[in-house]
């Protein structure tokens, strides 16, 4: 029962939808911040992500280089940096899952951004 015959406060409301969007710039730092690496060729190339999805860095063994098949050593970078790519989001799915479900199932509220 909502006292008040039935309306929600909105001072209430507005308290709590500017803690959910503090709560998820605290969220969106933290995965600016956190690195998370993918790998191809059995370790022969690794790709760091940020949580965001920025490339930080790329490892490339020397057994992969091989001047006469370059092709084959591109396709093992996109490779690591899709698999580093793949981990930011299970990473950006379990830091901002919990608050886009608090927001309504990430339909978020009319006029706020998120």
């Amino acid at each position: 029962m909502i006292p008040g015959g039935g309306q929600p406060n909105m001072q209430q409301l507005l308290q709590q939808a500017q803690k959910m969007q503090q709560d998820l710039a605290k969220a969106q730092e933290e995965l600016a911040r956190t690195e998370v690496e993918g790998q191809s060729g059995g370790g022969l190339v690794k790709a760091t992500v940020t949580g965001s999805g920025e490339l930080r860095g790329l490892v490339i063994d020397p057994k992969a280089v091989d001047p006469e098949d370059t092709e084959t050593l591109a396709d093992l970078i996109v490779a690591a940096v899709q698999a580093a790519n793949e981990n930011a989001q299970n990473l950006q799915q379990q830091k901002l899952g919990p608050l886009a479900q608090g927001l309504g199932g990430g339909g978020g509220i009319p006029g706020l951004p998120f």
